[in-house]
């Protein structure tokens, strides 16, 4: 009987997180899920399959980027196999605000977990989370593992350190490290701070009458956008190979997030019509008359991203990566689709409970809804 492998996941509770859980579990894997202390609880991506799951398949301890000590508690106790550092300060616009404890968690707990794993499990595969932000004020487009890199904000700048401390490591050290660049990826699982889904939650919202509009940055700012599940799948693989290496992980398509708005729209029957220019710029539903979408210059950052498309030959050619197995259109009507669930059954819990904050119910029907997804075997 073959023995079961170990991973150890930083940043669990997360989108990445919770999929490679979802996708690990399923082979068989034992998954330590490493998460911050928090004052509240935030397991509902992941508590459909864990809770129902022993020790023996998954275990949650806390843990904390910042702290070398937690890291080295975890490897020496555990002993993975596999290290998935997934954990981050990883919104680019917060970054502005909190540069320095963006640069720690986000840069330097790459390295708290390199010399940990260098120190006591050395055997251990390491896969760095990096990012498509790394190549900033792009110098060439498609940008490939070979595209120099220009960061434009905190976060980018952390990611930089984190994505060569691995490779100093894999080169100095001969540890197993690999980085992936991977591009824009969304799921109904990524949180609403995220431009992609703030875009769905708010259509859904104003389709349920809950919300009145939705307000948005910079309109014409091109992603490579992919769907969160596909994406993890490469993280394992990346892990698998005879040896290490950085590979960009991508569609290799670019869509406005005007485009992306547009899409979902349609999901709800609304056909946009663009009047403005600038900050002064609206969408209006062409068939009502009203105005749906709005801009503000709040959601501008101090050092915008225009253009950022990916090249995944790499990947296709090693991997066996197929960048085309969720369409742009597929992952923008899965994420509709999700919200507009959540919407409707905020709908009918204030209908039924008046006086009592909606917010309250919506994460617990979240788990209900995952709750029919899951399964593993």
């Amino acid at each position: 009987m073959t023995e079961r492998k170990t991973a150890l996941v930083s940043g669990i509770t997360g989108q990445d997180g919770s999929y490679l859980t979802d996708f690990l579990l399923a082979r068989g894997y034992r998954v330590i899920g490493m998460f911050r202390r928090s004052s509240t609880f935030n397991f509902g991506r992941i508590d459909a399959v864990t809770r129902k799951l022993g020790e023996d398949r998954f275990q949650g301890i806390y843990g904390d980027l910042a702290d070398a000590s937690s890291i080295k508690h975890a490897l020496t106790k555990y002993r993975p196999d596999e290290v998935y550092n997934l954990g981050a300060q990883s919104h680019v616009g917060i970054s502005f605000e909190i540069p320095e404890y963006t640069a720690d968690v986000t840069g330097l707990g790459a390295v708290r977990f390199l010399e940990a794993i260098r120190a006591l499990v050395p055997h251990a595969r390491y896969y760095q989370a990096s990012s498509s932000e790394l190549y900033g004020d792009v110098l060439e487009s498609p940008q490939s593992e070979t595209t120099p890199f220009n960061p434009v904000s905190p976060y980018a700048c952390a990611k930089a350190y984190a994505f060569y401390i691995a490779q100093t490591y894999r080169r100095a050290y001969g540890l197993y490290a690999v980085n992936g660049i991977l591009f824009n990826h969304e799921s109904p699982r990524r949180g609403e701070n995220f431009l992609p889904r703030k875009v769905t939650t708010r259509l859904a919202a104003i389709h349920a009458g809950l919300a009145d509009k939705l307000v948005v940055g910079n309109l014409n700012a091109k992603r490579d956008w992919g769907y969160a599940p596909d994406f993890v799948e490469c993280m394992h693989a990346m892990l698998q190979q005879d040896e290490p290496d950085d590979y960009v992980i991508a569609t290799g398509e670019a869509h406005t997030v005007r485009e992306f708005i547009e899409v979902a729209a349609s999901k709800i029957d609304i056909v946009l019509t663009w009047e403005g220019s600038g900050v002064a710029e609206v969408g209006i539903d062409s068939r009502t008359g009203r105005e749906i979408v709005a801009v503000s210059d709040r959601y501008f950052r101090p050092a915008e991203v225009n253009e950022l498309c990916g090249n995944p030959s790499k990947a296709v050619q090693r991997l066996g990566w197929n960048p085309r197995k969720t369409s742009f259109n597929d992952l923008v009507e899965k994420m509709m689709k999700h919200d507009l669930e959540v919407a409707e059954m905020m709908v009918r819990l204030r209908e039924r409970w008046p006086t009592l904050p909606i917010d309250s119910f919506k994460s617990a029907f979240l788990r209900e809804i995952d709750d029919e997804k899951a399964g593993i075997s």
